[in-house]
């Protein structure tokens, strides 16, 4: 469902006084929108990621990686 779609889905509840008192989307719709949403949250954050990904900003060095590991490591079972 694209966005115009969802816009020409929309119905409207309207007052006593004939102004929009609410907007009624059908559950599809509605799915389609939130899924839209979280799309564009998405490339937000890939953009975001790839800016610092660039400039290496917050990047640990491999061995500083293993150590940690090593540190945070659950014991083995025998």
């Amino acid at each position: 469902m694209t966005a115009t779609e969802i816009l020409q889905s929309v119905q409207f509840v309207v007052g006593r006084d004939g102004k929009p008192t609410a907007a009624v989307l059908d559950m599809s719709a509605w799915e389609a929108f939130l899924s839209m949403l979280e799309d564009i949250e998405d490339v937000e954050l890939i953009r975001d990621r790839m800016k610092n990904w660039r400039s290496k900003e917050g990047w640990t060095r491999w061995e500083d990686f293993e150590t940690e590991l090593e540190t945070n490591a659950l014991p083995t079972v025998d």
